[in-house]
Formats: structure tokens, C-alpha cells, sequence
């Protein structure tokens, strides 16, 4: 049985939820795309962040798209107070809880954008008591640019 299923989110139109309860440290779900070099990456224009990007940051060398339907991990929304943070084995990319989850409770993690000149650009809907208005952490590990489709 799948730990999740896909349902209206109140952050961003469709989210993950927990399917059943979750225990803490319980890999989720495997964050799955295609391998890229940061060369290819630079040069395509897909990644213009001029629409949604799914894209992780996995070593100096290559990234991961995200942006494909088979990628379910890709509708995890963003949260400033997360329940799942992401893990990275070798060119994998892991969903793991990083505390108990209620079934029924929205799966989210920290995207940890870079705090940099256009982090305004990246406005927070979690709507949690402790929301900075904006998806950025300062020295983040990972990247992942989610934006809504405008």
C-alpha cells in the first residue's frame, strides 16, 4: 500500500497526503526524473523559471528533472514547517519523514531556495505560524524551484 494519495492542497492546487499513519525517519517516496549535467541544464530554455521548474541540485556535476507525470514526488508542496525532508543517495533522490505524520496530513518539506536578489519571486502559501512569505534557507543543500503555472 502507497504511504500517500494525490489530493486538493490549500498551498498549491494538488498535494500528497499520507495515506496512513507515518512513522518518523520512513522513506516516503523516491523523488524520480532524469539525470542532467549542470551544462545541459544552463543551456536549456525549460529552465528559464519562467514556469514551474523541478529541478534538484544533486552534486557539481548533475541535476535532476523532475517535471515528469511518473513523477508523483513532484506534487509535494512546500512548507516552512515541514513533516518530510529529502535525502540524496547517490544520483537518488529521497522523500523521508522527519517526524510522525497523521493520515490525512498534507505531505511537505523546506524546497530551501537560496537567499538571493529575486527570493521575492517565490512567495509562501503554507500558511504556517512560523511562515518567513517566502520559499528561501539560507544555505540550503538541495534546490527545488516549484512554482505555480501563472
Amino acid at each position: 500500500m502507497k504511504l500517500y494519495k494525490i489530493k486538493k492542497s490549500n498551498i498549491d492546487n494538488r498535494g500528497l497526503y499520507a495515506s496512513r499513519d507515518i512513522k518518523e525517519h520512513t522513506k516516503v517516496i523516491e523523488y524520480k526524473g532524469r539525470i542532467l549535467t549542470k551544462k545541459q541544464v544552463q543551456v536549456n530554455p525549460k529552465f528559464d523559471n519562467d514556469k514551474a521548474i523541478y529541478l534538484f541540485n544533486i552534486n557539481k556535476k548533475y541535476d535532476l528533472d523532475g517535471d515528469f507525470k511518473f513523477n508523483t514526488a513532484r506534487l509535494i508542496n512546500h512548507s516552512c514547517n515541514p513533516n518530510c525532508e529529502v535525502y540524496g543517495t547517490g544520483l537518488k533522490v529521497w522523500v523521508y519523514a522527519i517526524r510522525d505524520i497523521k493520515k490525512g496530513e498534507e505531505l511537505t518539506y523546506d524546497y530551501g531556495f537560496s537567499f538571493d536578489q529575486d527570493y521575492r519571486d517565490f512567495p509562501c502559501n503554507c500558511r504556517s505560524k512560523n511562515c518567513v512569505g517566502y520559499i528561501v534557507r539560507e544555505g540550503s543543500r538541495w534546490r527545488i524551484k516549484k512554482q505555480k503555472s501563472i
